[in-house]
């Protein structure tokens, strides 16, 4: 129990939940992960032994790199955003969509554009309620073909003198904070606390003496959110023989949601663990005994075709690696106010921590041995 306790106090001390926090405000969108890495990086470089990059952003920090047996953690660290599409003669500013954003949400909201000198402030304009009452016209709905932002300037001339070109990106001003109960809030916990928790994991293995009898590699991949693209490349490169993916997964607690659709999971209520083709079974069978011997509640969920993360990126990269999925309930994805509770966050870490220590190269998760 004392060991436990450890984890509790160390997951969320002053340190690491101030990493976290400036890695929730960095903006990392689709394409455009690099800033995002860097600070990912400069925070786990004492903990590893070796570290690289590839050519499209992903990060890989590596513990015994010289190891023929490869066992991978891995997150995501992309974010969705808008890309500047067209801008008008007076100075209004369209978009397409970089991931799949939600375009409700966007009216009146505070953004980011990501120029070529620097960010720049501006609002997703929406008329007012006074203008939009007329009972002979229906009332404008948003779409991504009508939103459009403002940024003060009073012409194209003048949106392209504060460096916004078509191609930039945009990313809402939102960032991390913390309601009642053990809550936390902020856009892009899709996947940033993935990463952070991977991170945790690195950590914990450095500060415990844990010894591995493998190369750990902890992997922050990029261009998940447009067809988990980084996890494709790097999992090639790296080729290893298991790997652990860490993601989001939707707290079905709230109104509108359909739990005879999408299950019943619970923010505070512990991990997620995903049954689907793309999860190897026995690996599963051996992160569920890990949850049962350290006493760590989790739920359960199905995924029908895909689970729609990097595990099937990583599953079927190569000759095929086993492959789990350990996901941390979220309500309100891909909205700003993306919610996430506190105790999911070490329950995770210490689920992932704890079977990174019981693999070995001798496991076996043969179906047929």
């Amino acid at each position: 129990m004392a060991k436990s306790k450890k984890h509790k106090d160390n997951i969320l001390n002053n340190e690491s939940l101030a990493f976290l926090k400036t890695y929730i405000n960095n903006a990392s969108p689709v394409g455009f992960e690099t800033s995002g890495q860097k600070l990912w990086l400069e925070y786990l470089k004492p903990y590893i032994d070796d570290t690289y990059t590839d050519a499209y952003g992903t990060a890989v920090g590596i513990i015994n790199p010289a190891h023929p047996f490869k066992v991978v953690i891995e997150a995501h660290a992309d974010e969705i955003s808008w890309f500047v599409n067209y801008i008008s003669e007076q100075g209004f500013i369209y978009l397409k969509r970089n991931g799949g954003v939600d375009h409700q949400i966007a009216p009146a909201k505070r953004v980011w554009i990501h120029g070529k000198k620097g960010p720049v402030k501006a609002v997703f304009g929406w008329p007012a309620i006074h203008t939009r009452h007329n009972p002979d016209i229906k009332e404008p709905q948003p779409k991504p073909d009508n939103l459009f932002l403002d940024c003060g300037a009073r012409s194209k001339k003048e949106v392209e003198e504060l460096g916004i070109h078509v191609g930039v990106v945009v990313t809402y001003e939102e960032g991390f904070d913390e309601l009642v109960n053990g809550y936390y809030i902020g856009r892009a916990f899709d996947n940033k606390i993935g990463g952070f928790m991977i991170a945790q994991v690195a950590r914990l293995l450095k500060e415990n003496n844990d010894k591995l009898p493998f190369g750990l590699y902890i992997v922050n991949a990029v261009q998940e959110e447009i067809g988990l693209r980084g996890a494709e490349m790097i999992a090639r490169k790296i080729k290893p023989n298991v790997a652990i993916i860490t993601d989001v997964t939707h707290d079905t607690q709230t109104p509108f949601i359909n739990k005879n659709i999408e299950g019943d999971t619970a923010c505070g209520k512990g991990p997620a663990l995903t049954y689907g083709p793309a999860v190897q079974n026995n690996l599963l069978k051996l992160i569920q005994k890990v949850a049962d011997k350290n006493k760590i509640n989790v739920q359960l969920r199905a995924t029908s075709r895909s689970t729609g993360t990097d595990t099937d990126s990583f599953a079927y990269a190569n000759d095929g690696c086993p492959s789990a999925l350990i996901s941390i309930p979220l309500r309100y994805m891909h909205t700003t106010v993306e919610m996430l509770h506190k105790d999911d966050i070490i329950n995770t870490v210490k689920l992932m921590h704890e079977t990174i220590k019981t693999i070995t190269p001798k496991t076996d998760f043969s179906y047929f041995s």
